[in-house]
């Protein structure tokens, strides 16, 4: 069996930001889970992608509980990647996962319940094979369950040692600011929301959430940042076969790519190249160019995207002409 030994310059490049104002830390760059990490993708692929993401300073690997496809398969692999070749690594790691999408049938696998987001954690350790993960958070808000049940259930599990700390993810500015007041009450801090964020996808700046978590103490992790590969190159040229879209088409469409959204990515592009970087690292350098976005999620479907990616921190300065060009581009 392959035995795998991490690289002792792991930690040379990368930069780590503080998640609000607690004391934990970010890597700027970290690992999502959503893609290519299901029952059918390759599992010697996955774990390539892990080795290489950590050799280069990502310390961060973020699931959620019905990640896949199938629901739980990326738990149930990564679990057994750690298990393989990062149980020495176990304290050097974030592990996160979440709950609030649907997850299994009937009235208790689904929303913000303290039913089911109790026992869904307990399904993602087993599966995980962990005793506790480093931040749970809450997938959604959950207009039906009262706030102060899914906030006291963050806060319990948080206090069962069943997790470290507390997140909240896709929450706008009014539930972000009564939750971060009800965890205070419970002495349980949420120390972080997850919101999807990117040049294309500006709501959290529109919505008053980018301002208000950094008024709250609050970190900011972005997912999606590069618009599901919009910005890239990779649809310049036509639909590949193997794109999101050609494979997926769930979540990305094919009538997405317009000719209007063509012509602002040849135009970013060209900014990138003035840059010296490639339109995807623009892309994720443009999200963590303020102190309120401690890290960018990226997902990855070989290792060479993982290199590509982390480069994206070694220039994270715009001047006030390329933001203003950007901003003429895809506006506020």
């Amino acid at each position: 069996m392959d035995v795998y030994k991490a690289s002792e310059k792991r930690y040379e490049k990368m930069k780590y930001n503080h998640v609000g104002k607690s004391g934990l830390k970010f890597p700027a760059v970290s690992l999502g889970f959503w893609h290519n990490f299901g029952s059918k993708d390759n599992y010697d692929n996955m774990k390539a992608i892990c080795r290489t993401a950590f050799d280069n300073g990502i310390t961060q690997f973020d699931l959620a509980n019905n990640y896949g496809p199938v629901y739980g398969s990326a738990e149930s692999n990564v679990g057994r990647i750690l298990e393989e070749d990062f149980k020495p690594y176990r304290d050097e790691l974030v592990i996160t996962t979440k709950a609030g999408y649907d997850m299994w049938d009937g009235p208790y696998g689904n929303w913000g319940s303290k039913k089911y987001l109790v026992a869904s954690l307990d399904q993602s350790l087993k599966r995980l094979g962990l005793d506790y993960v480093d931040i749970f958070y809450h997938h959604r808000m959950d207009p039906e369950t009262p706030l102060e049940e899914t906030m006291e259930a963050l806060a319990y599990i948080v206090q069962s040692g069943k997790a470290l700390y507390a997140g909240i993810s896709n929450y706008d500015k009014e539930h972000t600011e009564k939750a971060v007041e009800l965890m205070r009450e419970l002495h349980c801090p949420l120390i972080v929301n997850q919101r999807r964020y990117s040049i294309f996808d500006r709501t959290i700046e529109r919505d008053g959430v980018k301002s208000a978590c950094r008024e709250l103490g609050m970190g900011i992790i972005a997912f999606s940042p590069l618009a599901q590969g919009m910005l890239s190159d990779k649809y310049l040229n036509g639909i590949p076969e193997d794109s999101r879209i050609a494979k997926d088409g769930r979540f990305l469409h094919r009538e997405d790519i317009t000719a209007e959204k063509l012509d602002k990515i040849r135009a970013l592009n060209d900014i990138a190249g003035k840059r010296g970087q490639s339109l995807p690292q623009m892309a994720l350098s443009w999200v963590l160019k303020d102190d309120e976005v401690c890290s960018v999620l990226i997902g990855a479907s070989r290792p060479e995207q993982i290199i590509e990616n982390i480069s994206a921190i070694e220039n994270t300065k715009f001047t006030r002409e390329e933001l203003e060009e950007i901003d003429g581009i895809s506006p506020v």
